[in-house]
């Protein structure tokens, strides 16, 4: 016998035994369904076994047997969580982006087996940028993109007989993984239906701003007893992406301009009946498309990729869809574009939109949707011919017969008329005519500064700079010490003001290793946020070689590359240097220069020299919880174009850097 252990659980015995199980109920063997299936000898002579297997495994599910042979439709989507039939939680899901999309894919089954198909459901859960914020989740975030698309393209291909692929999805990355993974599916006909948006609530902060409750108690800004009543109010509706024009809402904005999701889907608020329409009617444009032979090849094109550029500008997007719509162009076999495409589209393209976190008034997406959404903002490109209207869209006609429609429809007509009658917002204030947009102070939405701290760039989206801070010629201009963090959480403590120096208005913050090599590429909204929702924080800038939170604002410059780890010169800092930020928010041009050092300003060229005979910082280096897989990520992603090549996983320069012993 055994010696007890004396750290043992006392009472083990009640988690090995089952005393309220009837044993005497335990079969071991069944009827099975009633019927028989459809075969035929046409069948039973030439399918492979598994299509043949495939067929006892539904009838084994419950599908009646005689119904086994019908078109087979795969739905995949990013549910999380487990809900009662009443809608409460069993189980929580990471986030409410995935809470209740579940409810589509429902809504989609159902209108397949009226069409007479037989629909099949898979999932890839996701995570949730908002919740991993300041953790080492966030470290996983931008890696988690490429795997779960991986993951859907094998859920594809394992469903051999699959006619089409419904795809649903919501927030920042799982959504990109989708269009990768439908984008990568050029053969079938797919369609992407958005998960939609949750409400802001009646009274208190939207889900931006109550990221800040932390840095704003901090500074006395506000009680913990407000902090408490915001933040549980904040997600209004349990259902949907943020409220804001972030990451999630940008890449639902930009399925639809690709032309991958039925017109007016992007940003429908979610768990209403306008939401649940949408996954019925996609259901059927899906059965068509399968009917009539059309593939995504036919939707995912140049043209394609380009309109979702312009649309992407228009709408103030999220600078995380740099990397992701060169993503889903290299994923669908083409040409990825450039940061000289991206800033020759944004010098054409005007903001049209209203919106958070952009402003000048910041509505919440769901009224982008109420005022007219996607096609309403397309309506004015194509006013201004900067759109291909011959582009397929998955409603099954080119992109300007859509539009046609959509100018003197029903729907469009309803939809601004609740816009106002709701909220007494007058719909062409939030999504703008070009001349309404210059006479509220829009500007273009990008800019790509270079510099000696950033010689192959680096991004900002000028157009969320605070005004107040900019120039009359519309230059910001930006001279100040540098505050030099390897860590976010000490540059988070500093602005918080819980060091001994504490960062004070003219510093300019720079966050170094925190690119892909040092910790996955990681956002760091914890720091951006806090700087808005802080009275001094628009007198701050922030370079980094991590990437931004889609709700960020502010003079706050990312993917500035090379990275600090991989020898870029913005690794180089010392607190103290004088760096010098000039962002043009008319021309789109900008730099990122370190001018000084010791007090004294030295100008540009002089300031690289410096750099050039410098080591890194002697706190540069990955960091030290960075996991295997995110490291393996790094490396593969870096040989596959980097950043600016979307952080794909290129094989063909994956297989021929190994080839080389690379």
């Amino acid at each position: 016998m055994s010696t007890p252990d004396p750290s043992e659980n006392p009472d083990w015995r009640g988690l090995v035994e089952s005393p309220e199980v009837d044993w005497r109920s335990v079969a071991t063997s069944a009827e099975g369904p009633a019927g028989e299936l459809p075969l035929t000898d046409e069948m039973l002579r030439e399918w492979p076994s598994g299509d043949l297997f495939g067929m006892s495994q539904d009838a084994g599910m419950g599908w009646a047997p005689s119904e086994t042979r019908g078109d087979q439709f795969l739905i995949l989507s990013t549910q999380g969580g487990l809900r009662g039939e009443d809608g409460r939680p069993i189980a929580l899901g990471y986030h409410t982006g995935h809470w209740e999309i579940g409810l589509l894919v429902k809504a989609a089954a159902e209108e397949f087996k009226r069409l007479g198909g037989v629909p099949f459901a898979g999932m890839v859960s996701d995570p949730c940028d908002g919740r991993s914020q300041g953790t080492k989740g966030m470290m996983d975030s931008l890696p988690y993109r490429n795997d779960a698309a991986v993951v859907f393209r094998r859920l594809i291909r394992s469903l051999p007989r699959r006619k089409g692929v419904l795809g649903v999805a919501t927030c920042d990355k799982g959504l990109p993984a989708m269009m990768l993974a439908l984008a990568g599916t050029p053969g079938l006909p797919t369609v992407l239906v958005p998960g939609g948006v949750t409400l802001p609530p009646r009274s208190g902060e939207d889900a931006a701003a109550i990221q800040t409750i932390g840095a704003r108690y901090a500074h006395g800004e506000i009680t913990l007893e407000a902090a408490a009543d915001y933040g549980c109010r904040a997600c209004a509706s349990p259902g949907g992406g943020c409220q804001f024009l972030g990451t999630a809402a940008t890449a639902q904005v930009v399925g639809e301009a690709l032309g991958l999701s039925l017109p007016h889907s992007a940003l429908a608020p979610s768990g209403q009946p306008v939401w649940l329409d949408m996954a019925r009617r996609s259901a059927r444009a899906l059965a068509d498309l399968a009917r009539r032979g059309a593939t995504t090849r036919e939707v995912v094109t140049d043209a394609a990729i380009r309109n979702a550029m312009v649309v992407h500008a228009a709408v103030g997007g999220s600078t995380n869809l740099l990397l992701h719509v060169p993503a889903i162009a290299h994923a669908a076999g083409l040409r990825r574009p450039s940061v000289d495409d991206w800033h020759a589209i944004n010098v054409k393209v005007p903001r049209l939109v209203s919106v958070l976190p952009n402003g000048p008034v910041h509505h919440p997406t769901v009224r982008v949707f109420l005022a007219g959404g996607v096609p309403e903002i397309m309506l004015h490109l194509r006013a201004l011919g900067l759109l291909d209207e011959s582009a397929a869209t998955v409603a099954g006609t080119s992109l300007g017969r859509v539009l046609d429609w959509w100018e003197g429809s029903e729907r469009r007509k309803r939809s601004r008329e609740r816009l106002y009658q709701e909220d007494g917002v007058d719909p062409d204030e939030v999504i703008m005519s070009p001349g309404r947009a210059r006479e509220r102070g829009l500007t273009s939405t990008v800019t790509f500064p270079r510099g000696n701290l950033a010689p192959l760039g680096s991004v900002i989206k000028s157009t969320a700079i605070d005004p107040t801070v900019v120039d009359a010629d519309g230059v910001y201009r930006k001279l100040g010490p540098a505050r030099v963090f390897t860590r976010e959480r000490d540059a988070v403590a500093a602005i918080k003001g819980r060091t001994v120096a504490p960062v004070v208005a003219g510093d300019v913050v720079v966050l170094i290793g925190c690119g892909p090599l040092g910790a996955g590429m990681e956002e760091i909204y914890q720091i951006t946020s806090a700087l808005k929702f802080l009275p001094f924080g628009k007198h701050v800038a922030v370079l980094t070689d991590a990437r931004f939170s889609g709700v960020s604002t502010g003079a706050c410059v990312g993917h500035v590359s090379p990275e600090a780890l991989a020898g870029g010169p913005l690794g180089k800092l010392r607190d103290g240097d004088l760096v010098r930020v000039v962002i043009d928010r008319v021309n789109l041009e900008g730099t990122i220069d370190m001018v000084g050092a010791d007090g004294v300003e030295v100008g540009p060229v002089e300031g690289a020299r410096i750099l050039d005979g410098r080591p890194p910082h002697p706190g540069l280096a990955p960091d030290p919880d960075l996991p295997d897989d995110v490291r393996l990520w790094a490396a593969l992603q870096e040989a596959s174009g980097g950043v600016w090549g979307g952080c794909v996983h290129d094989a063909d320069a994956i297989i021929a850097a190994m080839g080389r012993g690379g």
